[in-house]
């Protein structure tokens, strides 16, 4: 078992950044791709960004290419998404989830362990 608590999600003016933070606990978080996902109102999840057990290699949605950055942080069981010029369609609740299979990353069915979300809002 691995529990995750996203933080750093508020309210930020169109254009501006935010960093999300998941911190993991349980097993080690060296063994999991992490990925972060986001929902908007009456939409469903949608994949925003993966990165690898290692670090290495990192997976971009297209809307978010250029604008978003995963990191991974494995001594401090920590990945991160940095998010800057943000836009109004950002705004969403994000969650960061850990799997513990291989595979593409972009699927939400691919996750073994979602956090509670942490919400996102883009004002204009």
């Amino acid at each position: 078992q691995v529990q995750l608590v996203e933080s750093g999600g508020g309210l930020v003016q169109a254009g501006g950044s935010l960093r999300l933070s998941c911190a993991a606990s349980g097993r080690t978080f060296s063994s999991y791709a992490m990925g972060w996902f986001r929902q908007a109102p009456g939409k469903e999840r949608e994949f925003v960004s993966a990165i690898t057990r290692s670090g290495f290699n990192t997976y971009y949605a297209g809307s978010v290419k250029g604008r978003f950055t995963i990191s991974r942080d494995n001594a401090k069981n920590t990945v991160y998404l940095q998010m800057n010029s943000l836009k109004l369609e950002d705004t969403a609740v994000y969650y960061c989830a850990a799997a513990t299979g291989w595979g593409t990353f972009i699927a939400p069915s691919e996750y073994d362990y979602w956090g509670q979300g942490t919400q996102v809002t883009v004002s204009s």
